[in-house]
């Protein structure tokens, strides 16, 4: 019933945590990959476990910013596979430039540590990473998709999509951003057989977050990584492998009339008001 066996799956940001373990997850499961990721290095360990699992993969080292190397790569996956039935746009992130040092702005604070005093660099870095960097991929292998009638779009929103997460205005707003634009495009692609959704993860640890989550000295949980957990009713950081079953299942045929829909799987976050 959730076969993605031979499906033709596309994977930005397939060297991070997140992007790894789905990677390895759709080998298991019979898909065929096309790896995308600008840090070769990690590619290149997602790749090595993914071998074993399903050998004739795609290794494309590239920006998802990058609209014309982009083009060579759909040009690269539709020689080798003669087709595209998924895009998994896993790309994103957060930089300590585009976080402000508190979480409110007092009489006392230093408005260096307040949103005055935010890298607006890395503000629209992390911004574009979470928006544009799902849009430019889409835009691209959306194209082949349109053009064979069929194929699934999955973008990865967030619970600050829903709330503004403190200390996080640039991510917060990317990923606002994106689940809007996850709407309004599965609107837009609904009648050329292409359906478009979101995850809305809860918190997880991955490389770009741990540096709020646990403190860097002393190994144990920030007081703001322990509000998080408080606030999520199963009492737990989510794990990679819990995203798994539900990306297989949207990009299988039995979520065929699934589209526009923002699935959050986050521990009871969201439902979750705190009194």
């Amino acid at each position: 019933m959730f076969s993605v066996k031979n499906k033709c799956i596309i994977i930005t940001g397939a060297g991070g945590v997140i992007g790894s373990t789905l990677a390895i997850a759709l080998a298991k499961a019979g898909a065929r990959l096309a790896l995308l990721d600008f840090n070769e290095e990690k590619l290149r360990l997602t790749v090595e476990k993914v071998r074993t699992f399903r050998p004739d993969h795609l290794t494309c080292t590239g920006d998802v910013f990058d609209a014309a190397g982009l083009k060579e790569q759909r040009s690269a996956v539709l020689k080798e596979f003669g087709r595209i039935d998924g895009l998994l746009n896993i790309a994103g992130g957060a930089g300590k430039g585009a976080s402000t040092q508190t979480e409110f702005l007092k009489t006392d604070t230093p408005l260096e540590d307040s949103f005055f005093g935010l890298n607006l660099t890395d503000f629209q870095r992390t911004s574009d990473l979470n928006f544009m960097g799902s849009v430019i991929p889409s835009q691209v292998f959306g194209e082949a998709m349109s053009r064979q009638g069929s194929g699934h779009i999955i973008n990865i929103s967030s619970m600050g999509a829903f709330r503004p997460l403190s200390k996080s205005p640039a991510y917060s707003a990317g990923k606002a951003a994106i689940t809007n634009f996850t709407q309004w495009l599965a609107v837009h692609l609904s009648t050329c057989g292409i359906r478009v959704n979101a995850i809305a993860p809860g918190f997880f640890l991955t490389g770009q977050n741990r540096f709020l989550l646990y403190d860097e000295t002393t190994g144990e949980l920030t007081p703001r990584g322990k509000r998080i957990i408080g606030h999520t009713p199963q009492g737990r950081l989510g794990n990679p492998e819990d995203l798994v079953s539900t990306v297989i299942w949207l990009l299988s045929d039995s979520s065929s009339f699934v589209t526009g829909a923002v699935i959050a799987v986050d521990g009871g976050f969201n439902a979750y008001n705190g009194i």
